[in-house]
């Protein structure tokens, strides 16, 4: 009986662990773990976790933030195995492990997404963020990827290769103080981002551009503070569906 037992708790830590959430948040305290130990830079950084910003359809939350004098690096993380095959263009990527293909969402543009919010929120010029997309897991890249797209152990190096003094201490002192006192990183916004996710699953997809729409409330108009589709790429796409 006691064998059962703890072949059934086994078993259940096994499926826990594999769950997308425990395996993303795995991730996350990986990059976490790599971005600590000690200065990138060798000069003034600071650096957010799960952070929560305002965005055209509510917030979204940003995996990683380091503001240091090589830039602002906006970090998606993605903690994967096996094979991957993805490019810029791509709506889709994939991974391929045991013979099984999996598709998931693009995480360049995904990592758009905040780059955006944060330009807006700091009114940073959009040449002073980086965008890093680091595969934290054993997976392996099958094409060529782009110069931003990297496995953990090149993080540091990567962020160390950027030119230094695109900003002053003063700078990251200033953008450190406007994300701590926002309080973006709440329990409460936390809970509100995920409330905002559910209510964006299955999304149309944009007929301009191709991308996933976003649900938004029109600010004037006839159809002021009614629902309506939007491009998720806005301001760069303007498309637009009726919510009907």
């Amino acid at each position: 009986m006691f064998e059962l037992i703890v072949l059934i708790l086994v078993v259940v830590v096994i499926s826990i662990l594999k769950s997308p959430g425990v395996k993303g948040a795995l991730g996350e305290i990986k990059v976490r773990s790599s971005l600590s130990v000690g200065s990138i830079t060798g000069g003034e950084q600071k650096i957010f976790h799960n952070l929560v910003l305002p965005a055209p359809d509510g917030t979204t939350q940003i995996d990683h933030v380091v503001l240091s004098t090589r830039g602002i690096f906006v970090i998606e993380t993605k903690n994967m195995t096996g094979w991957i095959f993805g490019g810029v263009r791509q709506k889709e990527w994939t991974q391929v492990l045991y013979k099984k293909k999996f598709k998931f969402k693009n995480p360049i543009h995904q990592n758009y997404k905040h780059v955006k919010a944060l330009e807006s929120f700091l009114e940073v010029d959009k040449s002073y963020i980086v965008s890093v997309v680091v595969f934290a897991g054993k997976s392996k890249f099958k094409n060529r990827m782009p110069d931003n797209v990297i496995p953990l152990w090149k993080l540091r190096s990567f962020i160390r290769s950027h030119v230094d003094g695109v900003l002053s201490d003063s700078e990251i002192q200033k953008f450190e103080s406007l994300l701590n006192t926002t309080n973006l990183s709440s329990k409460a916004r936390t809970k509100e981002h995920i409330k905002n996710i559910q209510a964006n699953m299955h999304n149309p997809i944009c007929a301009r551009c191709g991308k996933e729409m976003v649900l938004r409330t029109a600010a004037k108009g006839t159809n002021r503070g009614g629902k309506f589709w939007g491009c998720s790429a806005y301001p760069a796409c303007k498309g637009t569906r009726d919510i009907n």
